[in-house]
């Protein structure tokens, strides 16, 4: 690998990083950079540049692993959370619930995605829909929300929430986005959402991510490592700022101003491909 393709993860690894946790759809972002930009399927191959936008975000689930390591660890009894109410704690069962639906379509129609929806024109799309939810959300979602911990998420709320997750199988539609708009418009306040939208990545983008892997194993080469590394470090410490700073930020801007963004967004980007 030259330097110049290394300093192509470094870059894809910030905009992973910086966007994964923001309802602005990560991935959506690494296709435009990369499509328009970068063009790593020159030198990985279009198999190879694909998994590695998926495999990269092993480097955010770390950094989610370093912020919520204590809830982390009371999902599976090794830590007890302080003041967390008898009998209403959230517990594995609930994020398992949130984690079916999509997890089910996603291996239904993985090869679909891959092949049809990895495009600048589709996360065009996703952006715009994505943005519409968003809006929506903070437009019926209560002024008072009653869900406003955690561990008063109910396991109706979850499997709701895991439906409206779906919508982020198609790329640009923003899976943070989709799930923090779900559990707003379903009684949580923004932080609460946020903070089980960002739990419920954990397991299924690892799962992604290594179904991706074992899938395109083939395509991916020896000197790939060193992209694919690069990528993954640079993800994980601009992932690490981009959440505290999101968690910081969002019970205060709500989602509208990311919608926003992502329309303002959209529009430049047709201008710039269609005219």
């Amino acid at each position: 690998m030259e330097i110049l393709e290394l300093f192509k993860a470094l870059i894809l690894g910030f905009v992973e990083g910086m966007t994964e946790f923001a309802p602005v759809s990560s991935t959506g972002h690494m296709i435009i950079v990369d499509d328009m930009w970068l063009q790593t399927k020159d030198f990985l191959g279009e198999y190879s540049a694909n998994t590695f936008k998926i495999v990269i975000q092993l480097g955010s689930i770390l950094a989610v692993v370093v912020v919520f390591w204590k809830r982390l660890l009371s999902l599976i009894g090794l830590y007890k959370i302080k003041d967390a109410p008898k009998g209403g704690q959230l517990k594995l069962t609930h994020v398992i619930v949130g984690l079916i639906p999509a997890g089910v379509l996603g291996v239904l129609f993985e090869d679909y995605i891959d092949e049809h929806l990895f495009t600048t024109e589709t996360v065009l799309i996703g952006l715009v829909l994505g943005a519409i939810l968003m809006i929506v959300a903070d437009k019926l979602g209560p002024k008072h929300p009653k869900t406003n911990t955690l561990d008063k998420i109910t396991y109706k709320q979850a499997i709701l929430v895991g439906l409206i997750q779906c919508l982020s199988l198609w790329p640009g539609f923003s899976r943070s986005g989709s799930t923090i708009s779900g559990g707003v418009i379903l009684g949580m306040n923004h932080k609460t959402a946020a903070d089980f939208t960002f739990i419920m990545a954990v397991p299924i983008m690892a799962g992604a991510s290594f179904l991706s892997l074992l899938k395109n194993w083939e395509y991916v080469e020896m000197n790939h490592f060193g992209f694919y590394a690069v990528g993954f470090v640079s993800a994980f410490v601009f992932a690490l700022i981009s959440i505290r700073f999101f968690l910081k930020l969002i019970d205060k801007v709500k989602l509208t101003p990311f919608a926003i963004y992502r329309i303002v967004l959209a529009a430049v980007l047709a201008v710039i491909i269609f005219l």
